[in-house]
Protein backbone atom coordinates (compact mmCIF):
# COMPACT_ATOMS: atom_id res chain seq x y z
CA UNK A 1 0.00 0.00 0.00
CA UNK A 2 1.33 3.42 -0.95
CA UNK A 3 0.39 6.67 0.77
CA UNK A 4 0.52 10.04 -0.94
CA UNK A 5 0.02 13.09 1.27
CA UNK A 6 0.45 16.64 -0.03
CA UNK A 7 1.98 15.10 -3.18
CA UNK A 8 1.96 16.66 -6.63
CA UNK A 9 0.94 13.91 -9.06
CA UNK A 10 -0.36 16.19 -11.80
CA UNK A 11 -0.19 14.58 -15.24
CA UNK A 12 0.44 11.11 -13.80
CA UNK A 13 -0.67 8.08 -15.82
CA UNK A 14 -2.17 5.03 -14.14
CA UNK A 15 -2.73 1.99 -16.38
CA UNK A 16 -3.73 -1.50 -15.20
CA UNK A 17 -3.41 -0.23 -11.62
CA UNK A 18 -5.45 -1.65 -8.73
CA UNK A 19 -6.86 1.25 -6.68
CA UNK A 20 -9.74 -0.72 -5.15
CA UNK A 21 -10.42 0.43 -1.60
CA UNK A 22 -8.32 3.57 -2.09
CA UNK A 23 -9.22 6.65 -0.04
CA UNK A 24 -9.21 10.04 -1.75
CA UNK A 25 -9.60 13.07 0.46
CA UNK A 26 -9.15 16.71 -0.58
CA UNK A 27 -7.90 15.51 -3.98
CA UNK A 28 -7.98 17.56 -7.18
CA UNK A 29 -9.16 15.42 -10.11
CA UNK A 30 -10.13 18.34 -12.37
CA UNK A 31 -9.43 17.52 -16.00
CA UNK A 32 -8.75 13.85 -15.24
CA UNK A 33 -9.78 11.26 -17.84
CA UNK A 34 -11.06 7.80 -16.97
CA UNK A 35 -11.38 5.01 -19.54
CA UNK A 36 -12.26 1.38 -18.89
CA UNK A 37 -12.44 2.11 -15.16
CA UNK A 38 -14.48 0.04 -12.68
CA UNK A 39 -16.19 2.42 -10.24
CA UNK A 40 -18.55 -0.15 -8.71
CA UNK A 41 -19.32 0.53 -5.07
CA UNK A 42 -17.65 3.94 -5.05
CA UNK A 43 -18.91 6.42 -2.44
CA UNK A 44 -18.46 10.15 -2.99
CA UNK A 45 -19.20 12.86 -0.43
CA UNK A 46 -18.72 16.60 -0.72
CA UNK A 47 -17.80 16.32 -4.40
CA UNK A 48 -18.15 18.92 -7.12
CA UNK A 49 -19.36 17.47 -10.44
CA UNK A 50 -19.48 20.37 -12.87
CA UNK A 51 -19.04 19.96 -16.62
CA UNK A 52 -18.60 16.19 -16.26
CA UNK A 53 -19.21 13.89 -19.25
CA UNK A 54 -19.91 10.23 -18.42
CA UNK A 55 -20.51 7.40 -20.92
CA UNK A 56 -20.93 3.89 -19.59
CA UNK A 57 -23.13 1.41 -17.77
CA UNK A 58 -25.17 3.28 -15.17
CA UNK A 59 -27.08 1.25 -12.60
CA UNK A 60 -27.91 2.07 -8.98
CA UNK A 61 -26.24 5.47 -9.27
CA UNK A 62 -27.64 7.69 -6.54
CA UNK A 63 -27.00 11.44 -6.74
CA UNK A 64 -28.29 13.58 -3.88
CA UNK A 65 -30.61 10.76 -2.85
CA UNK A 66 -32.01 10.14 -6.34
CA UNK A 67 -31.33 6.95 -8.31
CA UNK A 68 -30.60 8.49 -11.70
CA UNK A 69 -30.12 5.22 -13.58
CA UNK A 70 -33.80 4.76 -14.52
CA UNK A 71 -34.06 8.45 -15.43
CA UNK A 72 -31.12 8.13 -17.83
CA UNK A 73 -32.54 4.94 -19.38
CA UNK A 74 -35.95 6.53 -19.89
CA UNK A 75 -34.46 9.62 -21.51
CA UNK A 76 -32.30 7.54 -23.86
CA UNK A 77 -35.34 5.49 -24.89
CA UNK A 78 -37.21 8.72 -25.54
CA UNK A 79 -34.41 10.12 -27.70
CA UNK A 80 -33.94 6.89 -29.64
CA UNK A 81 -37.30 5.12 -30.12
CA UNK A 82 -35.61 2.00 -31.55
CA UNK A 83 -33.42 1.61 -28.46
CA UNK A 84 -36.05 -0.19 -26.38
CA UNK A 85 -36.27 -2.81 -29.14
CA UNK A 86 -32.65 -3.75 -28.45
CA UNK A 87 -33.93 -5.62 -25.36
CA UNK A 88 -36.06 -8.33 -27.00
CA UNK A 89 -37.44 -11.30 -25.11
CA UNK A 90 -38.54 -13.69 -27.89
CA UNK A 91 -37.27 -14.86 -31.30
CA UNK A 92 -39.53 -12.46 -33.21
CA UNK A 93 -38.20 -9.58 -31.14
CA UNK A 94 -34.59 -10.52 -31.91
CA UNK A 95 -35.35 -10.70 -35.62
CA UNK A 96 -36.99 -7.26 -35.51
CA UNK A 97 -34.02 -5.87 -33.54
CA UNK A 98 -31.54 -7.21 -36.09
CA UNK A 99 -33.56 -5.63 -38.89
CA UNK A 100 -33.08 -2.31 -37.13
CA UNK A 101 -29.34 -2.90 -36.65
CA UNK A 102 -28.86 -3.70 -40.34
CA UNK A 103 -30.87 -0.65 -41.42
CA UNK A 104 -29.11 1.81 -39.11
CA UNK A 105 -25.62 0.54 -39.85
CA UNK A 106 -26.39 0.68 -43.56
CA UNK A 107 -27.12 4.40 -43.17
CA UNK A 108 -23.97 4.94 -41.09
CA UNK A 109 -21.72 3.11 -43.57
CA UNK A 110 -23.19 5.16 -46.42
CA UNK A 111 -22.39 8.31 -44.48
CA UNK A 112 -18.83 7.16 -43.81
CA UNK A 113 -18.35 6.30 -47.47
CA UNK A 114 -18.75 9.95 -48.41
CA UNK A 115 -15.61 10.89 -46.45
CA UNK A 116 -12.07 10.80 -47.73
CA UNK A 117 -10.68 7.28 -47.03
CA UNK A 118 -7.86 8.56 -44.82
CA UNK A 119 -10.35 10.17 -42.43
CA UNK A 120 -11.80 6.76 -41.63
CA UNK A 121 -8.51 5.87 -39.94
CA UNK A 122 -8.44 9.03 -37.83
CA UNK A 123 -9.27 9.09 -34.13
CA UNK A 124 -11.60 11.66 -32.66
CA UNK A 125 -10.74 12.65 -29.08
CA UNK A 126 -8.74 9.47 -28.48
CA UNK A 127 -11.57 7.12 -29.53
CA UNK A 128 -11.35 4.34 -32.10
CA UNK A 129 -11.35 5.33 -35.75
CA UNK A 130 -14.34 4.31 -37.85
CA UNK A 131 -12.38 1.39 -39.31
CA UNK A 132 -11.30 0.27 -35.83
CA UNK A 133 -14.90 0.41 -34.65
CA UNK A 134 -15.96 -1.94 -37.45
CA UNK A 135 -13.05 -4.25 -36.62
CA UNK A 136 -14.13 -4.34 -32.99
CA UNK A 137 -17.66 -5.32 -33.98
CA UNK A 138 -16.20 -8.19 -36.02
CA UNK A 139 -14.42 -9.26 -32.83
CA UNK A 140 -17.65 -9.03 -30.80
CA UNK A 141 -19.52 -11.23 -33.28
CA UNK A 142 -16.67 -13.72 -33.46
CA UNK A 143 -16.55 -13.93 -29.67
CA UNK A 144 -20.21 -14.10 -28.70
CA UNK A 145 -21.72 -15.78 -31.75
CA UNK A 146 -19.06 -17.84 -33.52
CA UNK A 147 -17.23 -18.86 -30.32
CA UNK A 148 -19.85 -18.88 -27.56
CA UNK A 149 -22.96 -19.92 -29.51
CA UNK A 150 -21.56 -21.82 -32.52
CA UNK A 151 -18.68 -23.42 -30.64
CA UNK A 152 -15.64 -22.35 -32.66
CA UNK A 153 -12.89 -22.13 -30.01
CA UNK A 154 -10.72 -19.77 -32.10
CA UNK A 155 -12.87 -17.80 -34.57
CA UNK A 156 -10.78 -14.63 -34.80
CA UNK A 157 -9.04 -13.30 -37.90
CA UNK A 158 -6.04 -10.98 -38.10
CA UNK A 159 -8.22 -7.85 -38.28
CA UNK A 160 -10.31 -8.62 -35.19
CA UNK A 161 -9.85 -5.90 -32.58
CA UNK A 162 -10.56 -6.55 -28.86
CA UNK A 163 -11.32 -3.71 -26.49
CA UNK A 164 -8.21 -1.86 -25.35
CA UNK A 165 -8.29 -3.01 -21.74
CA UNK A 166 -8.53 -6.71 -22.57
CA UNK A 167 -5.37 -8.53 -21.43
CA UNK A 168 -3.25 -9.98 -24.23
CA UNK A 169 -4.53 -13.51 -24.85
CA UNK A 170 -2.86 -16.26 -26.89
CA UNK A 171 -4.59 -16.68 -30.23
CA UNK A 172 -6.53 -13.40 -30.03
CA UNK A 173 -5.10 -10.77 -32.42
CA UNK A 174 -4.68 -7.11 -31.55
CA UNK A 175 -3.06 -5.27 -34.47
CA UNK A 176 -3.63 -1.57 -33.85
CA UNK A 177 -1.27 -0.65 -36.69
CA UNK A 178 -3.29 -2.34 -39.44
CA UNK A 179 -4.83 0.04 -41.97
CA UNK A 180 -7.28 -2.04 -44.01
CA UNK A 181 -9.53 -0.37 -46.53
CA UNK A 182 -13.18 0.29 -45.82
CA UNK A 183 -14.16 -2.30 -48.44
CA UNK A 184 -11.97 -4.96 -46.82
CA UNK A 185 -13.50 -4.41 -43.39
CA UNK A 186 -17.03 -4.19 -44.79
CA UNK A 187 -16.52 -7.60 -46.41
CA UNK A 188 -15.74 -9.03 -42.95
CA UNK A 189 -18.71 -7.18 -41.46
CA UNK A 190 -21.05 -8.53 -44.12
CA UNK A 191 -19.89 -12.07 -43.42
CA UNK A 192 -20.28 -11.72 -39.64
CA UNK A 193 -23.63 -9.93 -39.83
CA UNK A 194 -24.89 -12.69 -42.14
CA UNK A 195 -23.84 -15.22 -39.50
CA UNK A 196 -25.81 -13.37 -36.83
CA UNK A 197 -28.79 -13.21 -39.18
CA UNK A 198 -28.66 -16.98 -39.70
CA UNK A 199 -28.49 -17.64 -35.96
CA UNK A 200 -31.37 -15.28 -35.21
CA UNK A 201 -33.51 -16.63 -38.04
CA UNK A 202 -33.07 -20.11 -36.59
CA UNK A 203 -34.08 -19.14 -33.06
CA UNK A 204 -36.94 -20.90 -31.31
CA UNK A 205 -38.35 -20.26 -27.88
CA UNK A 206 -36.52 -23.35 -26.67
CA UNK A 207 -33.12 -22.48 -28.17
CA UNK A 208 -33.35 -18.87 -26.99
CA UNK A 209 -33.97 -20.07 -23.43
CA UNK A 210 -31.04 -22.51 -23.62
CA UNK A 211 -27.36 -22.29 -22.77
CA UNK A 212 -24.24 -22.59 -24.89
CA UNK A 213 -21.81 -25.49 -24.70
CA UNK A 214 -18.47 -24.49 -23.16
CA UNK A 215 -15.59 -24.29 -25.65
CA UNK A 216 -12.02 -25.31 -24.96
CA UNK A 217 -8.99 -23.06 -25.20
CA UNK A 218 -8.09 -19.49 -24.26
CA UNK A 219 -10.02 -16.55 -25.61
CA UNK A 220 -13.07 -14.43 -25.02
CA UNK A 221 -15.54 -15.08 -23.58
CA UNK A 222 -14.08 -17.43 -21.01
CA UNK A 223 -14.67 -21.14 -21.71
CA UNK A 224 -17.91 -21.77 -19.86
CA UNK A 225 -21.62 -21.99 -20.60
CA UNK A 226 -23.66 -18.84 -21.24
CA UNK A 227 -27.38 -18.16 -21.73
CA UNK A 228 -27.98 -17.84 -25.49
CA UNK A 229 -30.19 -14.81 -24.91
CA UNK A 230 -27.39 -13.08 -22.97
CA UNK A 231 -24.90 -13.65 -25.81
CA UNK A 232 -27.26 -12.15 -28.38
CA UNK A 233 -28.15 -9.21 -26.14
CA UNK A 234 -24.46 -8.42 -25.78
CA UNK A 235 -24.10 -8.36 -29.57
CA UNK A 236 -27.14 -6.08 -29.93
CA UNK A 237 -25.77 -3.73 -27.28
CA UNK A 238 -22.34 -3.61 -28.97
CA UNK A 239 -23.94 -2.85 -32.33
CA UNK A 240 -26.20 -0.16 -30.90
CA UNK A 241 -23.66 1.65 -28.75
CA UNK A 242 -20.80 1.64 -31.23
CA UNK A 243 -23.01 2.97 -34.01
CA UNK A 244 -23.89 5.93 -31.79
CA UNK A 245 -20.20 6.51 -31.12
CA UNK A 246 -19.48 6.24 -34.85
CA UNK A 247 -22.20 8.74 -35.74
CA UNK A 248 -20.85 11.16 -33.14
CA UNK A 249 -17.31 10.90 -34.51
CA UNK A 250 -18.39 11.02 -38.16
CA UNK A 251 -19.94 14.42 -37.48
CA UNK A 252 -16.54 15.64 -36.22
CA UNK A 253 -14.74 14.07 -39.20
CA UNK A 254 -17.16 15.71 -41.61
CA UNK A 255 -16.36 19.08 -40.10
CA UNK A 256 -12.66 18.29 -40.23
CA UNK A 257 -12.90 17.18 -43.87
CA UNK A 258 -14.79 20.33 -44.83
Amino acid sequence: MAEFTAADLRGSRFERVDLSGAQLRTVDLSGARFRGVDLSGVTMRGVELVGVDIHGEIENLTINGVDVGPLVEAELDRRYPDRARMRPTDPAGFRAAWDIVERLWGETVERAGRLRPELLHESVDGEWSFIETLRHLVFATDSWVRRAILGDPSPWGPLDLPWDEMPDTPGVPRDRDARPSLDAVLALRHDRMSTVRQVIEGLTDESLAGHTEPVEGPGWPEPRSYPVRECLLIVLNEEWQHRLYAERDLAALEARGA
